[in-house]
């Protein structure tokens, strides 16, 4: 029977049972970024455990191995089913050199610590060391955990583009041919993982309308050509990805709390 990898490195329980309550990982980007490279050169988009753990030169089911494999899933690289692992899109994107940029700065959002602190110090400087990990503390880390967690988090914000300005803010990146969570160029219509890659709306590089933010008329300038193929995977991935922009350009009031996500439901026949 295939060992069953934990849905987190960190479980979620009482902080006062000395666990964290927010998600995180223990490895950095890099790491995750490595470990879909392996699925890659092991067997295209998908291979097995196994081979996946041949390819490494580690055991399967080593705790090793396992970390590896989670911090990729959470990074948004990497998805798992029955001892296979598979490359999602974020994953074929972030090996492709045309669109690492903006796949890895999609995926350092989608880590919630990483979101957390991002959002809390959006327009603002990062404190000292001792004082973020106090601040990531009162975030749900646990004490004991909050130097590893604030040494992950800025290796895995420098590789990730957030620390272009200086490791003492966090800056959303901007990749040349696309923004954060952006479709890549293409041809019009849809690709094979349901991204719209068209050159619809203001798309082909034209310039933004009057007033709008680039990062917002980049993303619409990617819409797909009208009447053209495009899954509903496809346009939940834009939509979420426009939900993303608008958090990054916009500032929300105080009172608010949560995050905004787009949930693609089934209707029931």
């Amino acid at each position: 029977m295939e060992p069953i990898i934990a849905a987190r490195p960190v479980p979620v329980e009482d902080a006062e049972q000395g666990r964290s309550t927010i998600r995180f990982p223990y490895l950095d980007q890099d790491d995750a970024v490595k470990f879909a490279k392996a699925i890659r050169e092991t067997a295209g988009n998908s291979c097995t455990r196994d081979a996946l753990a041949g390819h490494l030169k580690v055991s399967a089911k080593a705790g090793g191995f396992n970390l590896r494999a989670v911090t990729a899933k959470m990074f948004g690289f990497v998805e798992s089913d029955k001892g296979n692992f598979s490359l999602t899109a974020l994953g074929k994107q972030v090996i492709d050199p045309k669109m690492e940029k903006a796949a890895r700065a999609e995926s350092f959002l989608l880590i919630p610590l990483y979101k957390r602190v991002f959002d809390e110090y959006r327009n603002d400087t990062l404190p000292n060391n001792a004082a973020l990990e106090k601040a990531i503390e009162k975030m749900g880390v646990a004490p004991k955990q909050t130097d590893k967690a604030r040494q992950a988090l800025q290796r895995s914000a420098s590789q990730a583009g957030y620390f272009a300005y200086g490791t003492d803010r966090l800056i959303a990146p901007v990749a040349k041919t696309a923004v954060v969570g952006t479709i890549p160029e293409g041809n019009s219509g849809a690709t094979g993982d349901g991204l719209g890659t068209g050159s619809g709306g203001s798309g082909g590089g034209s310039l933004p309308p009057s007033g709008l933010d680039p990062v917002i008329a980049g993303l619409l300038g990617k819409l797909p050509e009208p009447n053209s193929r495009w899954p509903k995977e496809g346009r939940r991935r834009w939509l979420q990805t426009l939900v993303n922009a608008i958090d990054l350009v916009y500032t929300a009031p105080d009172e608010d709390q949560g995050e905004l996500n787009v949930v693609l439901k089934t209707s029931a026949n």
